[in-house]
């Protein structure tokens, strides 16, 4: 089991950035594939982005390609997202995953994958 608390959420204008950090704890960090998610309201929870245990694959939706950078320190046992140029359609609570025990070595984007979840945070950009 990974214990994860992310923090970093906010409002911010459109066109600004925000970076949104996870604190892993449990199991050996550098063993977990680690993703972020997000759930707008009405809407159902997306994939945003993962990275792979070393931190050489790094996977992105569509949609924040190119605007959102994920990232991970393993002697910190954290995993940042670094999200810029904001925009409205970016509202939404943002999750921290992990995938403990990985099947393969590429982040999966499926939420199912993911057993260990945080308490979210919010993210709120005015347009």
């Amino acid at each position: 089991q990974v214990q994860l608390v992310e923090s970093g959420g906010g409002l911010v204008q459109a066109g600004g950035s925000l970076r949104l950090s996870c604190a892993a704890s449990g199991r050996t960090f550098g063993a977990v594939i680690m993703g972020w998610f997000r759930q707008a309201p009405g809407k159902e929870r997306e994939f945003v982005a993962g990275i792979s245990r070393g931190g050489a694959n790094r996977v992105y939706s569509d949609a924040v390609k190119g605007r959102f950078t994920i990232s991970r320190d393993n002697a910190k046992s954290t995993v940042d997202l670094q999200m810029n140029s904001l925009k409205a359609e970016d509202t939404a609570v943002y999750y921290c995953a992990a995938d403990p025990y990985p099947r393969r070595f590429i982040p999966a984007t499926s939420q199912g994958e993911y057993t260990n979840w945080g308490q979210g945070t919010q993210v709120t950009v005015s347009s």
